[in-house]
């Protein structure tokens, strides 16, 4: 068993591991109602103030173990987007820190500005200061915009602040709400959440029981998973997923190969058409810029992220297959679920889910058998984190000898990302790519890893990358049959709906934001 980074995690663990043990012992139906009994044991609580909102939490837990969505989530889902992060509402405290505080800077002064913008009358004067009724406040900003002398301080909830997609308000209980026309299922705010009120949803149940129906199964397994463990190989895991029952184990750093090469062609052909081109390998990043740059759709590359090319090439050969990708990242969960691409991955799960499943089914990694993996050139593995899409692109224009220069910026995190965005958007980008990653460090900072060590882990992965056999990425795939094969998607299959709309009475919810 991996070392645990909190207790949240530690819980989440045990509630995948019960909702896998009974999927894979055909019990999940019958029983999967004492999964927070079994849980929470007894009269005292581990964590909160009493075992009956712990075992409430975890009912919510196990629902979205299995794959179900959460009542108070629908409210909010957009129709055209199956939801993937999701806030277990007796889960969160409402933080309640007072976000915006009136400093001693305030001077009393006569304008009262503050007051006039309050769209619910919460600030008034006293004592010559301005005054925040929090009974009244909905932490809409304005107060803070309009002071002119910056008198009124910020402080920002841990949800809040790590959504770079600005996704995440609160509702009137002050309970934490995802704007869904926003999210880009990143799952930052799952990692940031100190009372682990934000999780993702699960597939591992559909997936044990393909597994278990005798279809052929093939895993697609992340780059990063080089970074994952302290001693364990990939070789191991590969080992260690082939016995749970997959018919193979395939590196997604293989796709990467192809990516790199056909994003360099695709490069080649529209600079000069267009003035830049962004990567598309990074799920949350292309989401990002579908929900809140649609104007930017054109430029990002056409070609499928590493995970849907591999599976292409896999389904191209064993049309009957189905194939589950395995990594770090919680936005290929809704990145299969496109339109465009549906049905090409037919899976994905974490890191996290991975571990769980393995020990439920009573395999230890470090006891399996170190087999040989090779699929993928050093590049293609280097994918995993941030710069690793310019290099490799970089190597595959001078290894097709293109005349052209690659002029990149590397986003390192959705943040990052987003500057770069609006600068693109006004037309003043001076680079010519954009290599965006919505993790910080890349694949290997992802929502559902469990080496958190972003320092480490690249390290890592690097070394993991240069014991690869193949230093070229043509000659690699120059051995493969993928002339049939088209890995790419036009703009114009890409479904996009400038008018999403909210389910029911979701927008009144933040209509003062």
């Amino acid at each position: 068993m991996f070392k645990f980074n909190s207790d949240i995690q530690m819980l989440k663990y045990e509630v995948l591991y019960k909702v896998a043990k009974l999927t894979l012992e055909d019990k999940l139906e019958e029983e999967y109602n004492k999964i927070p009994h079994e849980i929470i044991p007894g009269s005292k609580p581990r964590f909160r103030c009493c075992v009956y909102k712990e075992r409430a939490i975890l009912e919510q837990r196990t629902k979205l173990a299995m794959g179900k969505n959460l009542e108070r989530t629908l409210k909010y889902a957009i129709e055209s987007e199956e939801p993937i992060i999701q806030v277990i509402d007796i889960a969160c405290e409402g933080c309640p820190i007072k976000r915006y505080r009136v400093t001693e800077a305030c001077r009393g002064c006569l304008a009262h500005k503050c007051i006039e913008v309050c769209p619910r009358g919460a600030i008034s004067i006293r004592d010559k200061r301005a005054h925040i009724d929090y009974d009244k406040c909905i932490e809409c900003g304005r107060c803070k915009d309009v002071c002119p002398y910056n008198a009124i301080s910020d402080t920002l909830r841990p949800c809040i602040r790590s959504c770079a997609a600005k996704a995440i308000i609160m509702d009137e209980e002050l309970k934490a709400v995802i704007n869904y026309e926003k999210c880009t299922s990143c799952g930052m705010c799952t990692l940031a959440c100190p009372f682990g009120a934000i999780t993702d949803k699960s597939y591992i149940v559909d997936i044990i029981r393909a597994i278990k129906s005798g279809k052929k199964v093939y895993a697609l397994v992340a780059p990063a998973i080089a970074s994952q463990f302290k001693d364990e190989t990939v070789g191991q895991v590969k080992s260690a997923l082939k016995k749970l029952g997959f018919t193979d184990v395939v590196e997604v750093a293989l796709g990467a190969d192809l990516v790199a090469i056909e994003e360099a062609k695709e490069f080649s052909e529209k600079i000069g058409d267009i003035k830049v081109m962004t990567s598309s390998c990074c799920p949350a990043f292309v989401t990002h810029i579908r929900k809140s740059y649609p104007e930017l759709i054109r430029n990002v590359s056409t070609t499928v992220s590493p995970m849907t090319a591999i599976s292409k090439y896999i389904k191209k050969f064993d049309p009957d297959a189905l194939t589950v990708f395995i990594g770090p990242c919680t936005a290929k969960k809704s990145e299969i679920m496109r339109d465009e691409i549906k049905g090409i991955t037919d899976y994905a799960m974490t890191f996290e889910e991975m571990v769980a499943v393995l020990d439920a089914a009573g395999i230890d990694i470090k006891e399996q058998e170190d087999m040989k993996v090779e699929d993928a050139t050093l590049f293609g593995r280097k994918f995993a984190r941030s710069g690793g899409v310019v290099e490799a692109i970089k190597e595959a224009i001078k290894e097709m000898d293109i005349d052209i220069e690659l002029n990149p910026v590397i986003c390192n995190g959705l943040e990052e990302c987003d500057k770069t965005l609006k600068i693109m958007k006004a037309g003043k980008l001076p680079n010519n790519f954009v290599e965006g990653m919505a993790c910080i460090g890349g694949c290997i900072g992802g929502a559902g890893v469990i080496n958190s060590n972003v320092n480490q882990s690249r390290l890592t992965v690097n070394k993991f990358g240069d014991t690869s056999t193949y230093k070229n990425i043509k000659e690699r795939l120059d051995k493969l049959d993928i002339d049939e094969v088209d890995f790419h998607v036009p703009h114009e299959k890409i479904q996009i709906n400038h008018e999403k709309s909210l389910k029911r009475e979701s927008k009144k919810r933040w209509a003062y934001i």
